[in-house]
């Protein structure tokens, strides 16, 4: 076990504060598991799709006859083109597709600069310290769509879409979020109140694709900056505590029901910037508390496509 791995630095903090392991998963609950399948596509009928997984192996699942896929819009399953990325939720012990979204990718950045025209436009963002920079496509059939949740299209202004890759390029389709009305160095103070030890801590549950590829686990926007090596950590409007990488965190979909334990293997410095809110079931508390990797977020049983689920956070 490597010396700063989120594994060790797990159970060095749980022998600290003298407390049980918890080890990662879902914390069981009465409906059927979820389990996300990533890999490329191999082949895929009305009937059947092959993955090869990110291990060299291949899964073979029978697709459900409601069915649907997503590839910058609702396709049928077997319009999928072969050589596609695709994240599939799965059912019935991980052998029935039920969703499966294709090259799908979220694009959450600063706006550095967009580029004029009367057609598709390009757009500079600047992604965090941890992400770097990033140029990316809005099509002129989708700006908009992204216009009326993204009025400022300004410097300084964050972005948040999904969108879907094509031809090597980030494609922005739907917004993921209202646009924050402030600059992103302005993000609202935590109101008053707001100590930071609440054992449970609601908010907005985001995800990104910028963890490794089927990896599973959370980006924590308020870890210590020492810890974290990162300037910009520690700001959020939600009164999170400070955690540590390694780390692990108690994630509920109060949407669907559904909870998992997952280690903090990553810095959430740009998700704190976001003070919104989730609407998926009700309105939940402002400000994104905890942002996971896709196929953790698909199997808390979120939708890729609509960006966010309303979450109750506490320590694993």
């Amino acid at each position: 076990m490597p010396y700063h791995s989120a594994d060790r630095r797990r159970v060095l903090a749980a022998a600290a504060l003298g407390r049980p392991v918890a080890e990662p998963g879902p914390v069981s609950d009465e409906d059927e598991p979820l389990r996300s399948v990533i890999g490329e596509l191999l082949d895929v009928s009305p009937h059947l799709i092959i993955i090869d997984t990110p291990e060299g192996g291949e899964e073979r699942l029978v697709i459900a006859p409601w069915a649907t896929a997503w590839r910058g819009e609702t396709v049928a399953p077997a319009d999928l083109p072969v050589g596609a990325h695709v994240i599939i939720r799965a059912l019935q012990g991980g052998r029935v597709a039920d969703r499966i979204w294709a090259d799908v990718t979220r694009i959450t950045g600063v706006i550095q600069s967009v580029g004029t025209g009367s057609g598709d436009r390009t757009m500079e963002l600047y992604c965090g310290p941890h992400r770097g920079r990033r140029t990316i496509v809005i099509p002129y059939g989708a700006s908009g769509r992204l216009r009326v949740r993204h009025p400022k299209f300004e410097p300084g202004y964050l972005f948040d879409a999904i969108g879907v890759r094509e031809d090597g390029a980030a494609h922005a389709r739907l917004p993921a979020t209202s646009q924050p009305p402030y600059r992103w160095t302005s993000a609202p103070e935590p109101p008053p109140g707001y100590s930071g030890t609440q054992s449970r801590i609601s908010g907005t549950c985001t995800w990104s694709d910028t963890f490794d590829w089927g990896e599973r686990g959370a980006a924590y926007p308020m870890l210590e900056r020492s810890d974290s090596g990162c300037q910009d950590a520690g700001v959020s409007c939600t009164g999170l505590p400070y955690l540590a990488l390694g780390s692990t965190l108690n994630v509920r979909n109060v949407c669907a029901g559904r909870a998992a334990i997952l280690p903090i293997v990553a810095c959430g410095c740009l998700a704190g910037r976001f003070c919104d809110r989730c609407l998926e079931c009700g309105t939940s508390a402002r400000g994104r508390v905890v942002e996971l990797s896709p196929a953790s977020f698909v199997e808390l049983g979120g939708e890729l496509t609509k960006g966010c689920f309303n979450a109750r956070v506490g320590l694993g």
